[in-house]
């Protein structure tokens, strides 16, 4: 068998039982209309294979037996979370072991005095955040997704959120993890203090690496104060070179926002379509600011007075915390409501220079006219991370066709501006070609002998970013 060959039939049986000599028969799962429900995330045009099985560990002794069984039987190992991604890093390789984390959703720990969390991989991120809202704390990373994923996916594919223009991404908050290697070892890496610089940063090298390298068991995150509520501005503008320019005088000013996003004319078409917001559908790009500062509203009011010289034709400060969540809901079901314009999305996920987010913007709508598509784009506009979400009928092949030619252009588009082809959605399947296109041939080289450090027979994840 090659390192990463899918086990024949006698050695699946084998696999089970080997897996069950350690692991309860309720962990262990292989009905295949069961395991077949494990095989994708939410990522289009991405490959999966048949899961041989799936198990559900609930302790860290039970994901080193999983380990363990699959280095001696050489089979590959697909650790998941919620399966809320969208490059398919999550899915399963043919006769692997989906190793389903989401049983391990426990929080063992909230130090107000360290302002740090230890957390089991399972725990949903806003299941997370309300308990250390509790002891006055916060923890800034919030995908539009926060209701669903995991605090393990959010490692592992290093996710963003609304807030990152302020508070970073998770890679920021990550102090510390406990990860059972390919071999099934246990290792620990970083710390639980505010500063450390001992050896080199293993626990950096692990979120973002998609499950490739380890399965994180258990992490311990810093947390911050938790800030007084926000409030949210929103200003319409006539185009989006307009909004970004608007962007580009907020940074340039030095305000420091809490979040600033963008959302096209498309992107608030299909929220109204959607939920009946109300959104003001006459606006080509919709600019959402917050401030959760003392005096937000001092602050809305300095970047009210930029967006109208930038050319806002309205400017709506939020007039309380329920108004304000309101919007921000909108900004959150921005690519639900895209998906349901055709039934199917590609979601884009390039980020560029915020100088250069403009130019981004001009390129996408030049590319939808080309394949004669619909392409909304909702942007964290502070950071200059775009979410181009292309809309298409997967039933028809070549408007399929068409969606995958476009994603590509605009991938494309992102590095010739100077981006990046991913600012938190990660590489997985998706994106694999465009990998070795930004890091060049030497950095892949480099990539691959990280990889191979950690895992010699290939059996974590494989198939993904390389």
């Amino acid at each position: 068998m090659s390192r990463i060959q899918a086990p024949n039939d006698e050695t699946t049986g084998n696999l089970v039982d080997r897996l069950l000599s350690g692991l309860p028969p309720e962990a262990v799962l292989v009905d295949p209309d069961v395991t077949a429900s494990y095989a994708n995330d939410m990522a289009s045009f991405c490959e999966a294979g048949v899961p041989a099985v799936v198990v559900l560990p609930r302790t860290v002794e039970q994901v080193q037996h999983v380990m363990r069984t699959a280095t001696e039987l050489r089979v590959p190992v697909v650790p998941q979370g919620a399966r809320t991604g969208l490059s398919g890093g999550a899915n399963a390789s043919e006769g692997c072991v989906v190793l389903s984390l989401t049983k391990m959703d426990r929080i063992l720990e909230i130090n107000p005095v360290d302002r740090i969390a230890v957390v089991e991989p399972g725990v949903i991120n806003a299941t997370l955040s309300r308990a250390v809202n509790e002891h006055g704390l916060h923890y800034p990373p919030d995908p539009s997704s926060w209701e669903m994923c995991t605090i393990g996916g959010n490692i592992g594919t290093a996710s963003g959120g609304l807030c990152c223009v302020k508070y970073g991404v998770t890679a920021e908050y990550v102090l510390g993890l406990d990860v059972v290697l390919a071999d099934g070892r246990l290792m620990s890496t970083g710390r639980r203090t505010a500063k450390g610089v001992a050896g080199y940063d293993l626990t950096r090298l692990f979120v973002g690496s998609e499950g490739s390298l380890g399965i994180v068991v258990r992490a311990t995150l810093a947390l911050k104060p938790q800030p007084p509520q926000q409030l949210v501005l929103a200003a319409e503008f006539a185009s989006a070179a307009a909004a970004c320019d608007a962007v580009c005088r907020i940074m340039a000013g030095g305000h420091v926002p809490s979040l600033l996003e963008l959302m096209d004319r498309t992107t608030v078409k299909a929220v109204n379509d959607l939920a009946h917001m109300g959104l003001p559908e006459t606006t080509e790009a919709l600019l959402l600011a917050a401030f959760d500062t003392p005096d937000p509203a001092a602050d809305l009011a300095a970047v009210g007075e930029l967006c109208e010289a930038a050319g806002a034709t309205q400017v709506v400060p939020a007039d309380d915390a329920a108004e304000s969540e309101l919007l921000l809901q909108a900004r959150r079901m921005s690519l639900t409501a895209l998906e349901a314009v055709k039934g199917t999305t590609m979601i884009d996920d390039v980020c560029v220079p915020r100088s250069k987010l403009g130019e981004l913007i001009e390129g996408v709508e030049r590319v939808a006219e080309k394949y004669d598509l619909t392409i909304g784009v909702c942007a964290h506009a502070g950071d200059g991370n775009t979410h181009p979400t292309v809309c298409f009928d997967a039933a028809d092949p070549d408007e399929s066709r068409r969606a995958r030619e476009s994603f590509d252009e605009i991938m494309a588009l992102g590095l010739e501006l100077g981006g990046t082809i991913t600012g938190e959605h990660g590489v997985g399947i998706l994106k694999k070609e465009w990998l070795a296109r930004e890091l060049g041939p030497v950095g892949m080289e480099m990539q691959r002998a990280v990889k191979s450090a950690f895992d010699p027979l290939g059996i974590l994840n494989p198939g993904k970013l390389f």
